[in-house]
């Protein structure tokens, strides 16, 4: 039995093939879209790749990119289809290039979802990436004068502007890091010195952050030394005070950001998979009732066209006997020249064994 079989006269196939025209056109319009979507994301993400320990949700945007291009290119595929089914004589010459054309469709089509789909199911990657890529960030805060990581703290003070954050969970963080390079310290002061000393690694450790910490709406003038002494400031109790400091963290406020782009181009991409859906639908409905006016003297007659031709259980056993028997000419063109082998190297033998 045909799966959604609906009668089509010749003004409804006419009907059809206009709309599914039009429709094609907007589908490639989206298609275009679909690839924006995905370079503008590729570039969001490259733009903070310096504090990002790896590039696994970069596989968004290099889907949604590949997707949209392919996109592209079946529409303008599908919008051919359309205009040669007006005419009777020339639709035939796709008839073996439309079932390997929805093949390749509903595969690209289907990736629509996988994109989406991990771009949710990868937010544990990205934060992960995020946690370690600042914390070496803000490790490598002070090298300045050194190869390779001499735009660092310059990155780290504009990415704390821009996202008003501090640090990697909290500003804390900068507690545990020797983020002033030694160029820049006296080591003939006494309290250098003694900082030094009294830590193990022989890091200068303070209780201070970056000029990049600091949050102008504060009415108060920025602090970022001594945040943990209330005797270093008049009227000053940072137990209880909220700090004139970004209070959220870098990676948080970065996932935020991200997954806010995410969301917004989930939706986006949810439609441009159901119009193209809709095409893929639409063009084999054309095509299953134009099959049926090859050969009439008629063209004008009424037809039918469906989804499938049988229902899904027997079109699933009819496709795996196929693919068994394409396996199995495979392997009957692969096994003759391995015989032929094994035949040449009996011969010899056969010409060496002495007559009884």
């Amino acid at each position: 039995m045909s799966v959604l079989k609906l009668k089509f006269s010749f003004q409804r196939r006419v009907r059809l093939a206009q709309g599914l025209w039009l429709l094609s056109w907007m589908a490639m319009v989206s298609g275009a879209i679909t690839v924006a979507m995905g370079v503008f994301l590729k570039t969001e993400l490259f733009r903070r790749t310096e504090v990002m320990h790896n590039n696994d949700i970069h596989i968004v945007p290099n889907l949604l990119m590949a997707v949209g291009l392919a996109s592209v290119g079946i529409n303008i595929c599908a919008g051919k289809v359309c205009q040669d089914s007006l005419d009777a004589s020339r639709f035939p010459r796709w008839k073996n290039l439309l079932t390997p054309f929805f093949c390749v469709s509903i595969f690209f089509t289907s990736l629509l979802l996988v994109a989406m789909i991990l771009s949710y199911a990868l937010q544990p990657s990205l934060e992960e990436s995020l946690k370690v890529g600042l914390k070496n960030g803000i490790r490598f805060y002070k090298d300045t004068d050194t190869p390779g990581r001499c735009f660092q703290k310059e990155t780290i003070d504009r990415l704390q502007i821009e996202f008003q954050c501090c640090g990697n969970t909290n500003y804390r963080d900068w507690f545990e890091v020797q983020w002033i390079n030694n160029r820049y310290l006296d080591f003939t002061s006494k309290e250098v010195k003694d900082r030094v000393k009294s830590n193990v690694d022989g890091r200068y450790l303070l209780d201070g952050v970056p000029f990049s910490c600091c949050n102008p709406a504060s009415p108060r003038p920025c602090i970022q030394y001594q945040l943990l002494d209330n005797a270093a400031h008049y009227n000053y109790e940072y137990q209880s005070e909220e700090l004139n400091l970004y209070s959220r963290g870098c990676r948080q406020a970065l996932v935020n950001y991200y997954m806010g782009l995410m969301n917004t181009i989930g939706p986006g991409v949810m439609s441009v998979f159901l119009i193209q859906m809709t095409v893929l639908f639409s063009l084999r409905f054309l095509q299953t009732s134009m099959q049926a006016v090859e050969g009439q003297e008629n063209v004008e007659i009424e037809t039918e066209g469906y989804i499938l031709e049988k229902g899904v259980k027997e079109t699933v056993n009819e496709l795996q006997e196929k693919i068994m028997i394409f396996f199995q000419q495979v392997q009957v063109d692969v096994a003759p020249p391995a015989t032929e082998a094994a035949a040449e190297e009996a011969a010899p033998e056969k010409e060496a064994t002495p007559a009884s």
